[in-house]
């Protein structure tokens, strides 16, 4: 690869957010040359799970989107730096800002109930027994909650309340996922309570997250020299010493090839992949259900096995049943059925943000995205996403479950959903629809104890970090871009010195104003 041993140098392994924001903070704030970052990315593409593909002949897709929000300070202080893509005299931040300043996000179609808008959306149907026990959570020491799930806490009638079905998919939360990690939620995000049933408060990018975040970072770490090497897994790592005194020594490619490090050489690893395995299907062909382990997932393991303090994937990556759901991205040639949804959710397309059939076996969720999604989005092309966080329980119109389930399939679930006639339905011919299947998709919140998860720096770690989703880190909540982030400030702060630490997580959970106002909104349902 051409590597020069005669400076130090950063290894990155993965090439998702956590990296390349780890990259962008060793070149601004570290002084770091940028021709001494080497990015290692197993995928042909750089982003990790911040994607975004395709053409209009053949669909476009994105397999998810992440949540934004005011409070993400570690994010917008990265996204401060570099120029946005289409006016280079702002950054990206100010893109963001400007975007939700002219396309402002309020749902007045949050959740749907036999093919209606419900009315009673605003109102979270819990019950006293439910606020207490939601009280209960966000005061109970997270220590208390090792190995504990959502459903062992709440009872049954919780997980039929309006705020649950919102909740649960606005988060992707399932009854078996981690308390812990809903209790974080619940003091992270708890200023966005009043505005939950309307999505108020989350912020969104101008076009989908890889042309809107990722494209303008590679290009301004590009400019600055930093090596990019795609198609490059990572299957092994050597480390030697003990917890005492370890450094890493060499790493090991799929392709044969070995990459020396030396002792003045960082390591900064991603490990884990929630969107590993990703596989897609078609209008007539269904995404693959042999839920292998990819690159991502068989490093930590390796490394997990022969080393102390790296952490349990198993803990994490062992029930694809748990862990996984399908999306779907669906591309149109007319505006017929955005012009529909328009008028049936009252929202102006781009506006509304995510629509959940309530009572739906897959319990579907769509969304009606701001126009163009793609930078180079073809003219007269229309796209939209969903996914279904119950994917393995049967649909109501089509008698299989999702993860079973083609492209033309979903689209029949939805159009049954929706109660469209036969002729509404035929806004659906042609489409071009990507379904998706995620077998980690969640894999992050699976229930947890201490040291499951690696810290940034483990003990004895004198040249490697952890970074990404499968860190330990106090407070802050993961499947966020702003949880990558941090952890790669972490990294770098605690490998090179010469950053100071992250700053501390918002906490919103210590203002009366804004504990009233949470429990204003509970009281009210």
């Amino acid at each position: 690869m051409g590597m020069s041993q005669t400076a130090a140098e950063h290894f990155m392994i993965g090439g998702g957010i956590a990296s390349l924001a780890a990259a962008v903070l060793l070149v601004r704030d570290a002084g770091v040359p940028g021709d001494q970052i080497c990015i290692l990315e197993q995928r042909p593409v750089l982003g990790g799970s911040l994607d975004g593909s395709g053409n209009a002949t053949d669909g476009y897709l994105t397999r998810g989107g992440r949540m934004f929000e005011s409070n993400y300070v570690c994010t917008f202080d990265l996204l401060d730096t570099i120029p946005a893509t289409d006016d280079p005299s702002i950054s990206v931040k100010a893109d963001i800002l400007a975007f939700n300043a002219q396309v402002p996000g309020f749902s007045e179609c949050r959740l749907i109930r036999e093919g209606q808008k419900a009315e009673d959306r605003l109102r979270l149907r819990l019950g006293a027994s439910d606020i207490f026990d939601l009280v209960r959570l966000t005061l109970t020491p997270e220590s208390r909650l090792d190995g504990r799930t959502i459903e062992s806490w709440f009872r049954p009638g919780f997980f039929e309340s309006n705020f649950w079905i919102m909740w649960s998919t606005m988060f992707s939360f399932q009854p078996w996922h981690s308390l812990a990690e809903m209790r974080r939620y619940m003091r992270r995000f708890i200023h966005l309570f009043p505005g939950l049933a309307r999505i108020a408060g989350v912020l969104r990018t101008r076009y989908n997250q890889y042309d809107s975040l990722i494209e303008p970072i590679r290009a301004w770490l590009s400019s600055r020299g930093v090596r990019f090497h795609t198609g490059a897994a990572v299957s092994d790592v050597e480390i030697e010493g003990d917890s005492r005194a370890r450094r890493v020594t060499r790493l090991a490619l799929d392709s044969g090839e070995t990459i020396a490090v030396a002792p003045a050489d960082r390591v900064y690893i991603t490990l884990g992949s929630m969107t590993d395995a990703s596989c897609t299907g078609s209008a007539t062909a269904v995404p693959a259900l042999d839920d292998r382990e990819g690159a991502a997932w068989r490093l930590w393991r390796r490394l997990a096995a022969r080393y102390d303090g790296l952490g349990r994937p198993e803990v994490f990556c062992a029930d694809t049943v748990k862990t996984a759901w399908n999306s779907f991205t669906v591309t149109l040639d007319g505006p017929e059925f955005f012009d529909f949804m328009e008028r049936f959710s009252g929202n102006r397309t781009g506006t509304g943000g995510l629509v959940t059939f309530a009572g739906s076996g897959w319990t579907l969720s769509i969304i009606m995205l701001h126009q163009p999604h793609f930078r180079t989005q073809a003219q007269r092309t229309y796209v939209f996403w969903g996914y279904g966080l119950r994917g393995e329980r049967d649909g109501d119109f089509v008698r299989k479950p999702m993860w079973q389930a083609t492209g033309a399939e979903i689209l029949e679930e939805l159009a049954g959903q929706l109660r469209l006639t036969e002729a509404q339905a035929a806004w659906f011919s042609g489409a071009r629809i990507v379904p998706c299947r995620m077998p980690f998709i969640t894999s992050q919140f699976m229930p947890r104890r201490a040291g499951d998860r690696p810290p940034v720096r483990p003990d004895g770690a004198e040249n490697f970090a952890i970074i990404g989703q499968f860190c330990e880190m106090k407070r802050d909540c993961v499947f966020t871009v702003e949880y990558s982030v941090r952890s790669a400030w972490a990294a770098v702060q605690a490998m090179t010195g010469r950053v100071p630490a992250p700053p501390a997580v918002v906490r919103t959970d210590n203002r009366p104003d804004v504990l009233l106002n949470a429990a204003r909104v509970m009281l009210a349902g």
